[in-house]
């Protein structure tokens, strides 16, 4: 009974807030237009909370491609089309650049790492970053050759299934973070690791919660959340375990490290404590490392494994196009080992990659950015402090763009000669200067494991089995669980 009081208190103050604060909005004058939004609930009733940017994407066609909607108590205004999108992350960085204020990661990291870090400090976490990942191979043959090595190991492990169905792909999630581990800790492990697999599983729970209701509703309403239980607390609880890990890794790496001979990022940033400066003392400290390293695990590991499921579900469901594949594989790379030297000769497997990616959808909207400063945007006044949220979902599944748009069409990337045809439309990584650090990474694991695979395997659905493309529930899109047989090629 006394939460009960508790509770609606709350609920009355809030409402109280609204209400005052609305007589006080002369600063919203000719903000973008939106749904008229009900008291302290703003348009969460109205908004599907487990896919919220097919929502966003209907209401553009109503509201244009800069429109506002409220969550809970707060404004937010979303971007939808590549012009708009470009031209706020782009033409106007200035202003668009910064992360919100996000109850949830302000609670568990605040503004650490890369991710959801601001100003000198995601500056310098962020030069530090590509900096460092170049160093240690990102771009270079030495990655190159760690890549086909693990796509050759993950592919034993599929043949080893002898061609029966199976629908764990830990073994492929595994592969893929090596490689990102490699980068990080100069590490591998084994796909049976019990550590590998725990560190896995606290990232893809999170990755998956992260999209519910509940999370959305902690982000608009904190304060109540904080007091109930629910999927939050889980999240908190993954986020704590995660940290300790790198905390208790970190720690060993320092006792070891010689700096006159780097092995990995960490002892790169652990390095970099040591100097003793005014940019060491103030970001290199163990905060940051602790975050940016489950950052970069975490973006290393899901969208690219994700990706890659979906590939391998794709090509069972279209085996026609799987066949092509595979014959320009032969054709271009034979038996020898991928490169990426060959992709440029390799123009209907890049179209398929590319499609793989825009089909899937696998980052529908971005992480959220804010207004640093009063702006004045297409027209349109945006006071500082207002949440942006770009829809990327709103390019690659819209007609304007791309001429299937519901349908899995490697011709959106092919021009009528048969040669890969860019399209700027296409930006699964984002855009401007909050675009993904590890995008090259990400392209070139994709090709390599994409091309290896399919050089020694064929993918088919078992025997009956319908392949369902709908996209699991969760804050990235991935495929539903599904099982699938791996043929070896003769």
């Amino acid at each position: 009974m006394e939460l009960v009081t508790v509770l609606l208190s709350i609920v009355i103050i809030l409402f109280l807030v609204k209400v005052f604060s609305n007589q006080k909005d002369g600063k919203y004058k000719n903000f973008p237009p939106g749904p008229k939004p009900l008291p302290i609930l703003g348009n969460i009733l109205m908004v599907d909370m487990s896919k919220p940017h097919k929502t966003l994407f209907q209401l553009s066609k109503e509201y244009g491609t800069i429109f506002s909607v409220h969550l809970g108590m707060t404004k937010m205004v979303v971007l939808c089309g590549y012009d708009t999108i470009k031209d706020a992350l782009v033409n106007h960085a200035e202003f668009f650049s910064d992360r919100p204020h996000n109850p949830l990661f302000s609670k568990s990291i605040k503004e650490h790492g890369i991710v959801f870090a601001n100003g000198e400090n995601w500056k310098v976490m962020r030069r530090f970053t590509l900096s460092t990942l170049r160093d240690y191979g990102m771009g270079k043959k030495t990655i190159e050759n760690r890549i086909v090595e693990e796509a050759e190991c993950l592919i034993q492990k599929l043949k080893s299934y002898e061609g029966k169905p199976f629908s764990n792909f830990t073994s492929l999630n595994a592969a893929v973070t090596n490689i990102i581990v490699a980068l990080l800790l100069n590490k591998r492990f084994d796909y049976e690791d019990p550590t590998i697999l725990r560190l896995m599983g606290l990232v893809s729970e999170n990755i998956k919660l992260l999209g519910s209701p509940w999370v959305r509703l902690y982000n608009s309403f904190p304060s109540i959340m904080d007091r109930l239980p629910g999927p939050h607390r889980t999240i908190f609880k993954n986020l704590k375990e995660f940290q300790n890990f790198i905390i208790v890794t970190f720690t060993k790496y320092k006792k070891e490290l010689d700096v006159n001979d780097q092995r990995n990022l960490v002892d790169a940033f652990l390095t970099k404590q040591q100097e003793g400066n005014q940019e060491s003392t103030q970001y290199y400290h163990n905060e940051n490392l602790t975050v940016l390293v489950g950052d970069l695990f975490g973006a290393g590991m899901e969208t690219t494994s994700t990706t890659l499921r979906w590939a391998i579900l794709l090509m069972a469901k279209y085996p026609e196009i799987q066949k092509k594949v595979q014959n320009e594989i032969d054709k271009v790379i034979g038996s020898a080992q991928p490169q990426m030297e060959h992709r440029k000769q390799m123009a209907y497997t890049d179209a398929v990659i590319h499609e793989i990616q825009r089909f899937g959808d696998i980052a529908p909207t971005t992480v959220p950015h804010v207004a640093s400063r009063d702006v004045t945007f297409r027209g349109y006044f945006i006071p500082k402090g207002t949440p942006i949220l770009p829809i990327l979902h709103s390019i690659h599944k819209d007609k304007e763009y791309f001429q299937k748009p519901d349908e899995f069409y490697p011709e959106h990337f092919l021009d009528s000669e048969g040669n890969f045809k860019k399209n700027e439309s296409f930006i699964p990584f984002s855009l401007g200067r909050r675009s993904c650090a590890g995008e090259n990474l990400a392209k070139t694991e994709l090709f390599l494991f994409f091309t290896s695979l399919l050089q020694q395997l064929t993918f088919k659905a078992p025997p009956g089995a319908e392949l369902d493309l709908t996209p699991a529930l969760g804050s990235t899109n991935s495929p539903k669980p599904f099982a699938i047989c791996a043929i070896p090629r003769s």
